[in-house]
């Protein structure tokens, strides 16, 4: 009977343990960890999300900013935290991309972390300068075609979304092309402007005022849909490469193990941050399509990029680092 009495004790507390979770949390401020310095997208995104989700949490929803290593220092110390909710990671495409370019990471990505919500996805486009003879993305595949290896594709740092953006438009067009990395978005710029490449691949964010003001020319959206900000600009599908389609995200993650409720109550502040109108207008002002989403297809995203950025960095020669 005493063994009878302590199982159904602990099938009990079982039971009752994740109601305790579900009731109890957050017992303290939220700290969102971002692998970013303030001031950029992912940053401001993150911002705008968190004060929305600390009315709903009734606790403040912190940003700690962690750059470095390519968003190694930020995972680690989330992947090592308490897992009971408390502190988060904003993820990316970079998380997905480190899973490859790296050789010994100090956590696994599809282990280590429980996504909790994606939060929104921004554009990457196929831009060059405004007096660039290619009026067209069509203009531009006809001569990487017919003069193979003498188009200059240029992007930011080497594994970088941008960067591997640009490697897959070699095997998307079946075309040879030089993929030219800058140490960023205003060098690649420059060398727009003067000459030194034919075209680069960037995110839409960075570039659309010199998009706007006419020093650039967008000649193709890597989406399968048109970009909010520039309506005008056809998606590369319409634009005769429909295999080519990339687009950055951001979501947030807790710690593995951290329990379901906790997980579903994130979800649910996550969720009501991104339905109100106010968020949604402040991240469109930043170029973000604003995207909630279940706790199970923020994981499957994850593990689809994973394999997707994988396999572009096999395919670019990469070594791993």
């Amino acid at each position: 009977m005493k063994i009878k009495h302590l199982l159904g004790a602990l099938g009990m507390a079982a039971l009752f343990t994740p109601m305790v979770w579900a009731q109890t949390f957050p017992s303290k401020p939220v700290r969102i960890v971002v692998p970013f310095g303030a001031g950029g997208v992912a940053d401001v995104t993150a911002r705008v999300v968190a004060q929305k989700m600390a009315q709903t949490l009734g606790q403040p929803v912190v940003i700690e900013n962690k750059p470095g290593a390519g968003g190694i220092t930020a995972g680690d110390a989330v992947a090592k935290a308490a897992p009971d909710g408390h502190t988060l990671l904003l993820m990316s495409n970079a998380t997905a991309v480190s899973d490859g370019l790296f050789r010994n990471l100090p956590f696994k990505t599809l282990q280590d972390f429980a996504p909790v919500s994606t939060l929104g996805y921004f554009d990457l486009a196929v831009v060059t300068a405004a007096n660039s003879r290619f009026k067209t993305l069509a203009e531009l595949l006809a001569f990487a075609k017919a003069h193979p290896g003498q188009l200059n594709l240029g992007s930011i740092n080497v594994g970088s979304t941008q960067h591997l953006t640009a490697e897959m438009f070699k095997s998307a067009a079946g075309v040879q092309v030089q993929v030219v990395p800058f140490n960023g978005t205003p060098a690649v710029v420059t060398a727009l402007r003067g000459g030194q490449i034919d075209a680069a691949v960037e995110i839409v964010a960075p570039v659309l005022t010199q998009i706007q003001s006419g020093a650039l020319r967008a000649l193709a959206v890597a989406s399968d849909r048109r970009a909010a900000a520039l309506p005008e600009v056809p998606t590369t599908r319409e634009a005769g490469l429909p295999g080519y389609v990339a687009r950055s995200w951001n979501a947030l993650a807790a710690p593995a193990r951290t329990p379901a409720p906790v997980i579903a109550r994130l979800n649910q502040a996550v969720v009501a941050a991104l339905n109100t109108p106010e968020v949604r207008k402040k991240l469109h002002e930043l170029n973000v399509d604003a995207q909630p989403s279940t706790p199970q297809e923020a994981s499957a995203l994850l593990a689809t990029e994973v394999k997707r950025w994988g396999g572009v960095i096999r395919a670019a020669g990469i070594p791993p680092q």
